[in-house]
């Protein structure tokens, strides 16, 4: 078993190492997850087994803070979680904070902080997330904006015109489709990669094993938009991108658009922050955001920006690669190179 690795699993009490091995304290006789959040023991005085019917057997008990042989307080508040947004999005007329909490069993300041964890948002931000979908796919069918709002969920169209996301509810449902986009498309050592731009700057990189694939992955993220092939105005953005992927240390500065949600945008920001060459666990940024692993994970997934927003130096706190929205090749590829060209610089 690669002791080291899950021993700094343990020191990060990294939750996405739950279930794959459990430790065992020599001078407590219990065993506990990795994730366990009581007082780290001393190295000398553990060891590990590949499950808990294993530890068991060799004399320890199961830890009654972290419960390793059944689901973990982390495992529970996901499930609790999994169920209040289930009653968010089927009620008719969205439950209070207070109700909400009451029906799951939980405080609302306990609720609030493990939702947020868990999604990146507060209850209420949930709801209004869930409106906003459904807006959109009642859009392009309705006779009119007021029925589309109130078929949404809105009691009326003023919130519509509030929103400061620069594209007008109304354009949409008149057929503009949203704003116009620009994107480019070139082959690349990594496959397929497209660009997307706004007037604002950069809102998509996109890898893919063909250009209907990147394009198709383009509309699904954008799909209100108006898609314009333009790869002459974006030839010298391209360029810079084409570059960073032959030589890291030379990091493409871009304008980006990022749309996402406060919490992706912090975690987009920290990924930024990630010098190239080096990694971070799911775990670390996780406790540095004052978040959890899966929600880290999540916001990954969602980056629209492969390359420029780094998700790819994310990793397992095993030292394995995790997973990567483009492929674990491309993202070992990725690596590889950043690691080759910081070994070239020292």
């Amino acid at each position: 078993m690669p002791q080291e690795r899950h021993w700094r699993a343990v020191c990060e009490r990294d939750a996405t190492q739950d279930g794959q091995f459990v430790f065992a304290v020599r001078s407590t006789g219990i065993y506990c997850r990795p994730s366990c959040p009581a007082r780290r023991p001393r190295r000398e005085n553990v060891s590990f087994h590949a499950t808990p019917a294993q530890a068991e057997a060799a004399g320890y008990r199961p830890c009654k803070r972290c419960t390793p042989q059944g689901s973990s307080p982390a495992e529970q508040l996901d499930a609790l979680v999994a169920a209040a947004c289930r009653l968010l999005d089927e009620a008719d007329k969205p439950p209070t904070l207070v109700e909400l909490a009451a029906r799951i069993g939980l405080s609302p300041s306990h609720l609030t902080r493990a939702f947020k964890a868990r999604t990146g948002m507060t209850p209420k931000a949930w709801v209004s997330a869930r409106q906003r979908e459904r807006l959109e796919l009642e859009l392009p069918q309705a006779d009119s904006l007021l029925d589309a709002a109130l078929n949404s969920g809105y009691s009326s169209t003023r919130a519509l015109y509030e929103r400061a996301d620069g594209v007008s509810a109304a354009s949409r449902r008149k057929g503009a489709a949203g704003e116009r986009l620009r994107m480019a498309v070139a082959p690349s050592p990594l496959g397929y990669l497209l660009l997307a731009s706004s007037d604002k700057g950069l809102c998509a990189l996109l890898f893919g094993e063909s250009e209907d694939v990147v394009e198709a992955e383009l509309r699904q993220r954008f799909p209100a938009a108006t898609l314009q092939r333009d790869d002459e105005a974006l030839q010298d953005w391209l360029h810079e991108v084409l570059r960073q992927i032959e030589e890291p240390a030379r990091a493409a500065r871009l304008p980006l658009d990022l749309r996402g949600t406060a919490f992706q945008q912090l975690v987009w920001q920290a990924l930024r922050a990630i010098p190239t060459g080096q990694t971070r666990s799911y775990g670390q940024l996780a406790a540095s955001l004052g978040s959890h692993p899966r929600a880290i994970a999540r916001a990954c997934s969602s980056n629209p920006l492969g390359l420029l927003v780094p998700c790819h130096r994310v990793t397992s706190a095993d030292g394995s690669l995790g997973g990567y929205r483009w492929g674990v090749a491309r993202k070992s590829a990725l690596l590889k190179a950043e690691a080759e060209a910081l070994s070239r610089e020292d």
